[in-house]
C-alpha cells in the first residue's frame, strides 16, 4: 500500500478543511510549492492534488498553480477539484496532472463516467465521497439517494483506474477511518481502491493495509500537524 499526502489549494494557499467544509480551514503554507517538494523530499511516491476553489465553484480555478507544482516536482500528481466537463479533465491533464479525479458529474450523470474513462484511458480516478454510506456531490453539500457500493461498481465497469473513497464525516479530523464501508467499497468495486479521511497513526494505517483492494492512503491533516511522519507512514505500509 502506497501513502500519499494531500496538497489541498485555496486561495492560492495549502489548506486542509475539517469534514469538507469552507468555513473550518486551516492554513499551513502560503508556498504549496515548497510543500510539494518537501514531501518529494521525504519519499511521497506521488501527490494528492485538491482545487478547493474549483471543487466548490464547479470548474478548475487553481491551473496554473497545478501547472507550477506539477513542474516542480518529478512524482506524478493526481488532481481533483470541480472537474465537470471533459475540458476540465483535460485542462488539468494538460497542466501535468498523471491522473484527473472526477467526483460530482460521475455520480449525477451515469454517461459521462464511460466517456471520460474512454477519452482519457487510464487517467480516470473517480473521487467517490460519502455520508452514511451515501454519495455526496457539489463540494460536499449535497447527499444523493445514490449508495457509495453502487457507484464504486459503475466506476469499475465503466473503466476508471482507481477509486478515492472519502467518508466526509472523518476528513480532517484524525479520529480513524471509517474501516467498515471502506471495505464495503473496495469489496464492491475490484479496482484498487484508495481510502481517504481521519488517517491519524500508525494503528490507522495498519488497520487500511490490511484491507484487501485498498492500495493506497491519501493521508493530511495529520502529516500536516506532525502527528504522524511521512517516512514512519511510508515505512508501516510497506
Amino acid at each position: 500500500m502506497i501513502v500519499i499526502p494531500a496538497v489541498d489549494l485555496k486561495g492560492g494557499r495549502c489548506v486542509r478543511l475539517l469534514q469538507g467544509k469552507a468555513s473550518a480551514e486551516t492554513v499551513f503554507s502560503d508556498d504549496p510549492v515548497a510543500m510539494a517538494e518537501r514531501w518529494e523530499t521525504e519519499g511521497a511516491p506521488r501527490l494528492h492534488v485538491v482545487d478547493l476553489d474549483g471543487a466548490f465553484g464547479g470548474g478548475p480555478v487553481q491551473t496554473a498553480l497545478i501547472r507550477t507544482i506539477a513542474r516542480a516536482v518529478s512524482i506524478p500528481l493526481e488532481v481533483g477539484g470541480g472537474l465537470r466537463t471533459l475540458e476540465h479533465v483535460q485542462a488539468v491533464l494538460e497542466a501535468g496532472a498523471r491522473w484527473a479525479i472526477v467526483g460530482t458529474r460521475a455520480a449525477l450523470d451515469p454517461a459521462f463516467l464511460p466517456e471520460v474513462c474512454r477519452r482519457f484511458e487510464d487517467r480516470i480516478i473517480v473521487g467517490l465521497d460519502a455520508s452514511d454510506g451515501r454519495v455526496v456531490v457539489d463540494g460536499w453539500t449535497r447527499v444523493l439517494e445514490l449508495e457509495a457500493v453502487t457507484l464504486a461498481r459503475d466506476a469499475a465497469a465503466a473503466g476508471a483506474d482507481t477509486i478515492i473513497y472519502t467518508d466526509i464525516a472523518r476528513d480532517g479530523t484524525q479520529g480513524g477511518p471509517n474501516v467498515w464501508s471502506t471495505e464495503a467499497v473496495a469489496r464492491a468495486a475490484g479496482i484498487p481502491v484508495f481510502a481517504s479521511g481521519g488517517v491519524g497513526s500508525l494503528e490507522d494505517i495498519r488497520q487500511l493495509a490490511a484491507i484487501p483492494g485498498v492500495d493506497g492512503v491519501i493521508v493530511g491533516r495529520a502529516l500536516y500537524t506532525g502527528a504522524l511522519t511521512l517516512r514512519a507512514a511510508l515505512a508501516e505500509a510497506r
